[in-house]
């Protein structure tokens, strides 16, 4: 766990964080321990199964739990008992309660599944997300390039992928952080499909702003 600001950032893993400073925040959960801890606001990014994990979903929701996600899965989560699902695409703005939730693109540029198909294609709307809590703004970026979208993301604390192959390599989230411009970037995307310590080191020794690699809790 590492405080910012008040903040308690934690990374489960994976693509896997929870934020928590008052209410709790939880972004794609996957291969997570049972916890009591329940999310007041769950993020899904997208629907690839290291990202959309029904199994784990159902450690962390409860009725309380209001989930934000696209389109392409809201259909299955509306059989939990939650308090809501709502349905976002990038360039919404969501207010619930005291925090916003901004939607932006997360997509690939030159990350391939077979010629002239990349992974997460743009037309797809797969999401990162701009959390503001208490006067700090939290960039999940999902599973994306360093897309010039991020030029101008307003964001204190970036969650950035650092492994390649799906996602931005070390080198691009060093490029993706100059673009941001966070006060602290925290690597992801590594150790449990693709990617290992080194990249998020690699990354460390790149990027010009303040890096933070945590431990999976």
């Amino acid at each position: 766990m590492y405080e910012y600001q008040g903040l308690k950032i934690s990374w489960l893993g994976h693509d896997s964080f929870r934020i928590k400073n008052g209410k709790t925040i939880v972004i794609d959960p996957f291969k997570i321990r049972p916890t009591s801890e329940k999310a007041d606001i769950l993020l899904i990014t997208h629907e690839h199964f290291d990202h959309f994990s029904m199994d784990d979903i159902k450690k962390v929701v409860n009725e309380n739990t209001t989930i934000v996600t696209i389109p392409a899965v809201k259909k299955e989560l509306s059989s939990l008992k939650v308090k809501e699902v709502k349905g976002v695409k990038p360039g919404d703005k969501l207010k619930l309660g005291d925090i916003s939730i901004d939607v932006v693109p997360a997509y690939n540029l030159n990350k391939f599944r077979e010629p002239g198909k990349v992974f997460h294609p743009k037309e797809d709307g797969k999401a990162g997300y701009i959390i503001g809590i208490k006067g700090v703004r939290v960039y999940h970026a999902g599973d994306t390039d360093a897309i010039p979208e991020m030029k101008g993301l307003k964001a204190d604390v970036a969650l950035l992928p650092v492994s390649g192959t799906y996602v931005m390599t070390a080198d691009e989230a060093a490029q993706a952080a100059k673009m941001v411009e966070p006060k602290l970037a925290i690597p992801m995307h590594y150790g449990v499909i693709v990617g290992t310590e080194q990249d998020a080191q690699k990354f460390k020794q790149l990027a010009t702003v303040e890096v933070q690699i945590l431990k999976p809790e």
